[in-house]
């Protein structure tokens, strides 16, 4: 029986505009308006090296973002980095916080934003392209060699 990986590239259009959309757009506001942005969330004042870094880095997968809405399949490894990186915050950082029952009222909305990406991302990237599941399109050439 042959193994096949099918490619969802609506979901993965989907994702590369919600990460263009929402990492791309929060890490472009942090950078030109961290204080209001702050303020707006209700957030306490941040270093603005550790909070730049941050902001540098959604807005860097969001500009990459623009490269998978044209080529999907080829920027799979930004959403890969995306997942694994969420998905280490949550466990390492706010799951431990929230059982201490550190829960402020602005990290709920973010958590559940980046729970979204992680469920979306886990939806949508074809991990059998990325660990090497051949797909009908390499199978057949595969069989006509």
């Amino acid at each position: 029986m042959s193994s096949q990986c099918k490619v969802r590239y609506g979901w993965l259009k989907f994702l590369y505009l919600y990460t263009l959309v929402g990492a791309g757009g929060s890490g472009l506001l942090m950078i030109l308006f961290p204080d209001r942005l702050a303020a707006l969330f209700g957030m306490p004042a941040q270093d603005p090296y550790i909070y730049g870094v941050a902001a540098s880095i959604w807005l860097a997968f969001g500009l990459l973002s623009i490269l998978g809405l044209r080529a999907p399949v080829a920027f799979l490894p930004v959403l890969l980095m995306q997942l694994f990186y969420k998905s280490i915050w949550l466990v390492a950082v706010v799951l431990p916080l929230m059982l201490r029952g550190e829960r402020p009222a602005y990290a709920f909305l973010f958590t559940a934003i980046m729970v979204s990406y992680v469920v979306l991302d886990l939806i949508a990237i074809p991990f059998g392209i990325l660990f090497g599941r051949p797909g009908p399109e390499q199978e057949a050439a595969s069989v006509r060699q």
